[in-house]
């Protein structure tokens, strides 16, 4: 096997994609699939809709993100506006917002976050049912590339004003289906590489609204490289063989 063509800058790449695809069929399963209906039932989207975007860290018992951290899953967004849809979210008795900008589920919250967890269950088992083994292979890949990811993080003193220390590692109570498992794993190793490509696009000078206009061509493909560059870490956890299984496992799943 040429392992050159593996290399963890060449998978970070390749797999960027794969795991985007099946992270959004997920979540689009789980709206269509009762989540809409169950978010309307607590105030619809106004109320909702940051709890579901932070759910792996809000559903944990005394689990928070801070502001910081708010603010580089946010990135992209105009932040005043953030704050406005958090104000309507507090004013619905959904999330909590302490005094140094931290968010926290409240009670109802809470309850909302266990029902999604449950409707997520539900769609990901017949999502993608016929394929429990390689569901459970990559959960256990991507479990270790998270745990990777965190060690990293430590060594490097990179665990605040990320979106990866925001949500890593995600809830997990005891009986979470493997299906979850993995929906919430791969949601949050985008934030692993959404971090590499901020960093990317700040180190060649461009700001989130510059580097969203940027068009395609050489300057656009020079980020992404470097992008695959600074996500490849975890990867060097993986055999070259397990990375295109990874890869494989991703390609093969409905989605």
């Amino acid at each position: 096997m040429n392992t050159v063509a593996v290399a963890p800058h060449r998978i970070a790449g390749l797999l960027a994609p794969a795991v985007d695809r099946i992270f959004r069929a997920g979540m689009l399963a789980g709206r269509d699939g009762g989540g809409a209906e169950l978010s309307q039932r607590y105030g619809g989207v106004a109320a909702t809709g940051f709890l579901v975007d932070l759910r792996t860290r809000l559903a944990a018992p005394g689990g928070t993100v801070d502001g910081p951290g708010f603010a580089a899953i946010t990135r992209y967004q105009d932040p005043a506006a953030c704050q406005r849809t958090v104000d309507k979210q507090v004013a619905h008795g959904m999330i909590y917002r302490a005094p140094d900008g931290a968010l926290s589920a409240t009670e109802r919250g809470a309850a909302f976050l266990t029902g999604l967890y449950q409707v997520h269950a539900e769609v990901t088992e017949e999502l993608w049912a016929g394929h429990d083994e390689r569901v459970s292979r990559l959960v256990a890949v991507l479990g270790r590339l998270l745990s990777y990811a965190l060690v990293l993080a430590d060594e490097e003193g990179d665990r605040g004003g990320s979106a990866f220390a925001a949500m890593a590692p995600p809830y997990e109570p005891d009986g979470t289906p493997s299906g979850v498992l993995l929906l919430n794993r791969l949601g949050t190793l985008r934030y692993h590489r959404a971090d590499a490509h901020a960093a990317a696009w700040a180190a060649a000078g461009h700001t989130a609204s510059s580097i969203a206009a940027l068009p395609t061509g050489p300057e656009r493909l020079a980020i992404e490289l470097e992008t695959d560059r600074r996500a490849a870490g975890p990867y060097a956890a993986l055999g070259a063989e397990e990375r295109l299984t990874m890869l494989a496992d991703l390609a093969a799943l409905p989605g």
